[in-house]
């Protein structure tokens, strides 16, 4: 049976992405691993995080998917004047990971996190950083939806008979668990509480385990 594991934002937790690359390790069936963006922002070790995902997932495929943090980081150290705003919502932990100063920051990790995709899409299901336009096709999606999107509170829906992971709209409790959709973001950089989904590369729906990862909350 191939699965594919999904982990949702890390947002700078080294600490929790190394745990769950090595819960995952320790199963042996994962096919792939999607991460779903948000690798940066708010958290300690940004730096630390995206070293770790560019030196890749031995035995597994790695797809790493774009967050809308990831973008504003990429914007704000190509383009001074947006420098302000992504520090404000949470880029001042990022630069402190790589010693506070912009320039510091390698080339190497702005292109990858500019590269990253925006969407991974299987036989069941779709996965995304924010969500989709269930009324647009595919190739049709705008950026601003893959990135920002946000359900309306409950809406169970996927993208017809696809269902769609994700995370970005966080919800400490979760993870959120609907006919159509999977929200896997539990607001892990401050609870310490990573959840990971896996999913039946053969079955549709929803996730058939999750793994949460436990670790220490955030002090800031």
């Amino acid at each position: 049976m191939s699965q594919t594991y999904v982990i949702p934002d890390i947002h700078g937790r080294h600490d929790l992405l190394n745990e769950a690359l090595a819960e995952i390790a320790a199963r042996g069936d994962a096919g792939v691993i999607v991460t779903i963006g948000d690798y940066v922002d708010k958290g300690p070790d940004s730096k630390q995080v995206i070293d770790r995902l560019l030196s890749g997932v031995e035995g597994s495929r790695l797809v790493a998917l774009k967050g809308n943090h990831d973008a504003m980081m990429v914007e704000a150290l190509r383009d001074p004047s947006k420098l302000a705003a992504w520090i404000a919502k949470g880029g001042d932990a990022a630069l402190a990971s790589y010693g506070g100063n912009p320039a510091d920051v390698p080339e190497d990790h702005i292109a990858w996190l500019d590269r990253l995709r925006l969407m991974h899409v299987d036989t069941h299901r779709i996965y995304v950083h924010a969500g989709v336009d269930p009324d647009v096709a595919l190739d049709r999606q705008s950026e601003a939806t893959l990135l920002w999107k946000r359900y309306p509170k409950g809406f169970p829906g996927g993208y017809g008979d696809r269902h769609v992971v994700h995370g970005h709209d966080n919800f400490p409790e979760g993870p959120l668990l609907y006919e159509g959709r999977t929200n896997l973001d539990t607001l892990a950089w401050r609870t310490g509480r990573l959840t990971i989904g896996v999913f039946d590369d053969d079955r549709p729906g929803g996730p058939v385990d999750l793994i949460v990862i436990r670790g220490s909350p955030a002090e800031r």
